[in-house]
């Protein structure tokens, strides 16, 4: 795909990847829609990039609602639909629903009054809303116009996690893993009929994300840069790549995953426990 001067739509534009991406795409020469939550950022990346703000809530029905109409309406359709907004969630998997708080979720809604923290099925109402159904409805809302049109592209940003399994994260885990599923499934889908998926699943990236969900970054592996997965998303979208790994060495677990899982488990136990 030629990116230059497309039409794109970034999720999650106010910091981050998403941030990154819509300044790559901008020095492109790209017209750009910028969502998020965040108006005093997006406003910066807006003056940065002259994209066009868009606030939208995803863990809300009728933001989202409203946001899917918006695009369905437009006139062209987006070139490119990047769906990179995101939140996560840790707690032990057995955790209480009744007692155990978890942190993680940056939205307000579910919050126990007492302790102003997000009860855990609040939490994982929010990561199915915002890491999955979020993106599936905006998918929806573009896709009937570019195959109209007969090109555009998709991207997902999942996470490793979805490919590995992360100790303490496996709501989060199996969100994501149920996003990079729908990617893989609309590939096969669509890929002939002129429209591009990408789904890029990054390590550990050096964003507020942590901060945001409450618990810090694992110290391995190291954090990369989100203009290094913003590099790798639109080297992906240019070259029409489904599956884009970031860093590349998390290909190696991840293939060892594939063809001895059980070998890979001992493994991946030794090293949590050193």
């Amino acid at each position: 795909m030629d990116v230059a001067g497309a039409f794109g739509v970034v999720t999650g534009a106010s910091s981050g990847i998403g941030r990154a991406v819509a300044l790559r795409l901008a020095g492109m020469g790209c017209r750009l829609v910028l969502v998020g939550r965040d108006k005093e950022r997006l406003d910066e990346v807006a003056g940065r990039t002259g994209g066009e703000v868009r606030i939208a809530d995803f863990a809300d029905d009728e933001s989202i609602a409203a946001l899917t109409s918006w695009l369905a309406a437009l006139d062209p359709v987006p070139d490119i639909l990047l769906n990179n907004a995101g939140i996560g969630a840790v707690a032990d998997a057995d955790a209480d629903t009744d007692d155990e708080q978890i942190p993680g979720a940056e939205f307000g809604a579910g919050v126990d009054l007492r302790s102003g923290k997000e009860l855990p099925g609040a939490v994982l109402e929010r990561l199915l809303a915002v890491n999955l159904r979020a993106p599936i409805e905006l998918t929806r809302a573009v896709l009937p116009g570019m195959l109209r049109r007969g090109s555009g592209h998709l991207g997902y940003v999942t996470s490793i996690a979805a490919l590995l399994g992360v100790p303490r994260e496996s709501s989060y885990a199996a969100v994501k893993a149920a996003l990079h599923a729908y990617g893989r499934s609309l590939h096969a889908e669509v890929a002939s009929r002129g429209v591009g998926v990408s789904i890029v699943a990054p390590g550990i990236v050096d964003t507020e994300f942590f901060d945001r969900r409450g618990v810090p970054a694992r110290r391995f592996p190291r954090p990369i840069s989100p203009d290094r997965v913003a590099a790798r998303i639109v080297r992906a979208i240019e070259r029409e790549r489904a599956e884009v790994i970031v860093p590349r060495w998390l290909r190696i677990p991840v293939a060892l995953q594939a063809v001895a899982p059980t070998t890979y488990v001992r493994l991946a136990g030794r090293h949590a426990s050193s």
